[in-house]
């Protein structure tokens, strides 16, 4: 191992490398266990680097964006975890916004709206990266990215960078061809529309008002847990099944908005895990109706780190 972790620091020295990083420091949830190995590339050339040496010496590697809309288990993460927190550059060129893959929806609308751009409101105040909503096709108050984007350029499994066409994600809701693919975001091209300022700054305050009033923001958590089921709401299916306030471990169903689960006092990813299991089995038992997570869940349970080591 030491050897190993040698000819990584050579390997990739002058890059931002950490070594047994506890996730929990940096997903939204606040859970999360460690990173053999945590990066921080600041440009193409870093990642391609990155993804090459770990394919070259056979180790795994997964990127994480910047760690909103997903659960990672207490086991940690083995390899590589590629975080985009620097990767995050946003320019407009006329009506094309661009930007890097760690760049943050709510900044990106800010720069749409200082060049008075109009399309992106609906992604103020989602709490993800670039990467990840083109990844899972992120929307909210009737916007989702497949309405504006022009192209992604993404980095395959084997370190080569190519670029897509909108019409080749195949975007469905919540859904992309990039997550059967296992390919990367990098960085993302939106069309928008020129528009009045005020408008588009008043637009972004009342949804975000809006956010505010039904979201439980004031705690840590993953954002929505559950896809909206045909023809229903899941916090209302979650709410009618009289699970608002139910809690497992340090996670509990918000009282504010049933459709999210809230670390509330030092919950841990098996608590999420086991809270969303039982609320899928109530509603089901209530409604009929089987819910289907949102959220991803990655890493590796305790037990089965501590097997392997």
């Amino acid at each position: 191992m030491t050897s190993l972790m040698e000819k990584i620091k050579e390997a990739l020295a002058g890059l931002d490398l950490r070594f047994n990083e506890p996730l929990k420091n940096y997903t939204y949830t606040k859970v999360g266990g460690p990173a053999d190995y945590l990066v921080f590339p600041r440009n193409k050339m870093e990642l391609v680097k990155i993804v090459t040496f770990a394919n070259w010496e056979g180790i795994p590697w997964l990127v994480l964006g910047n760690a909103s809309n997903l659960i990672v288990r207490e086991g940690g993460i083995r390899g590589f975890v590629i975080m985009f927190d620097k990767f995050n550059s946003i320019t407009v060129n006329g009506y094309t916004l661009e930007a890097e893959a760690g760049a943050k929806l709510v900044e990106t609308t800010k720069v749409a709206l200082y060049h008075s751009l109009t399309g992106f409101e609906f992604a103020c105040g989602i709490p993800g990266s670039v990467g990840g909503a083109v990844f899972m096709n992120a929307g909210a108050y009737g916007g989702e990215i497949a309405h504006v984007l022009v192209s992604a350029q993404v980095l395959t499994r084997e370190g080569e960078i190519e670029t897509l066409e909108a019409r080749d994600l195949r975007f469905g809701y919540r859904s992309s061809a990039i997550q059967e693919t296992g390919a990367v975001v990098i960085s993302a091209k939106f069309a928008l529309k020129p528009g009045d300022y005020q408008q588009i700054g008043q637009e972004m305050t009342r949804l975000n008002h809006l956010r505010e009033l039904k979201q439980p923001l004031e705690y840590p958590s993953c954002g929505s847990v559950f896809k909206r089921p045909a023809g229903h709401f899941a916090g209302q299916l979650i709410m009618e099944a009289g699970l608002k306030g139910h809690r497992i471990g340090g996670v509990e169903v918000s009282t504010k908005h049933a459709g999210f689960m809230v670390n509330v006092d030092q919950g841990t990813a098996a608590d999420y895990e086991a809270l969303i299991a039982y609320v899928i089995d109530k509603v089901k038992e209530n409604s009929g109706i089987t819910l289907e997570p949102e959220v991803r869940i990655i890493g590796e349970t305790v037990t089965k780190a501590l097997e392997e080591n």
